[in-house]
């Protein structure tokens, strides 16, 4: 059940109006405490009603939020808890919420090169230090791909704060095709991951084009002060969204893509769309489909494709079934030998 932050607020001033056995508090004296409270944390006046504190009383008393506060009334006026030292911080944790926040845990610590982990980071280790004493060992439920072994990852924090921070970057980088280093001064705007790699999107001026460097790629990280960062208003979601992968070609190289994909996989490509301009264009009678994207014909878009093998034809546009063909031609000579 989702829960708003007034609510909350609310259900904790009640608690804690309740927890005080030395005062009788009405129904009045609780809607005036409330009030206080999210004038305390909203800076502004808010009216709560007679019903809505009536609702959150009865909300409290409920197992819905598994408090299932002891709240009684007396002398058909006061409330309180039937037990003295009750209080709705301290409610024991079911099986499914450990179950939840073990995964919870598990998730959050994927995210770990980053400084806003650090900043978590005490909480994480708490809450899963709590998990554990609550519950016995067991193996994540949830298992998610991160290479740990994957060079530049130990840049990604600092990259993150220097576009954050709208710092230049002063990078030594080589890549797989160069003989040797240079440094590239970079406006970077974004990082983006795709198949388990990280890359750092930017410019090197406003006249250049934006460019796309590969974290295992860089070999020294530093900062150049003298230059005044390229400000674009950079969207990554504007940039990629004919994309798949991190492979941006020019308009030439934007086309619709037709796609046959055999009957036993289709389902697959239905549930799992390769982007999100697919469309199914035709059904046929043998249970196979036709899809069309439109995307750039980049190398991501080819590796994808290779990945069904025999399972989907290229048939639009002609110079992509051709890359195509020619590389499952020489994929097959390698097994001829």
């Amino acid at each position: 059940m989702a829960l708003n932050k007034n609510a909350l607020i609310r259900y904790k001033t009640i608690d804690k109006c309740l927890q005080n056995n030395y005062l009788k508090w009405t129904l009045d004296d609780l809607i005036e405490a409330c009030s206080n409270a999210l004038y305390e944390y909203e800076g502004r006046q808010i009216n709560v009603s007679k019903r809505t504190v009536q609702l959150d009383i009865q909300m409290m008393r409920s197992d819905k939020l598994g408090y299932n506060a002891p709240i009684e009334v007396y002398d058909r006026k006061y409330y309180k808890y039937q037990e003295e030292n009750y209080t709705i911080t301290d409610i024991p944790i079911t099986e499914n919420d450990m179950n939840v926040l073990s995964e919870t845990v598990e998730m959050l610590k994927q995210f770990k090169d980053f400084s806003l982990f650090s900043e978590l980071g005490g909480i994480i280790q708490r809450l899963e230090d709590k998990v554990y004493t609550e519950k016995t060992h067991q193996s994540s439920i949830i298992h998610l791909d991160k290479n740990e072994s994957l060079k530049g990852l130990q840049y990604l924090d600092s990259l993150y704060q220097a576009i954050i921070k709208k710092l230049v970057l002063k990078i030594t980088y080589q890549s797989f095709k160069a003989r040797k280093a240079s440094i590239i001064t970079l406006h970077p705007f974004i990082l983006k991951e795709f198949n388990n790699r990280w890359f750092l999107i930017g410019k090197t001026s406003s006249q250049k084009p934006i460019i796309t460097l590969a974290l295992d790629r860089i070999i020294e990280l530093d900062y150049d002060s003298s230059i005044s960062y390229l400000d674009e208003n950079f969207s990554g979601d504007e940039y990629y969204k004919n994309t798949i992968g991190v492979t941006v070609l020019n308009e030439e190289q934007l086309q619709d893509v037709l796609l046959k994909v055999d009957k036993d996989n289709a389902p697959y490509v239905i549930t799992k769309p390769f982007h999100h301009s697919q469309e199914i264009i035709e059904e046929n009678d043998d249970g196979s489909i036709i899809i069309k994207l439109y995307v750039h014909l980049n190398l991501e878009l080819e590796r994808l494709i290779l990945g069904f093998c025999n399972t989907i034809e290229v048939l639009q546009p002609r110079r992509l079934r051709k890359r195509v063909q020619k590389k499952l031609e020489k994929a097959t000579s390698l097994y001829k030998k």
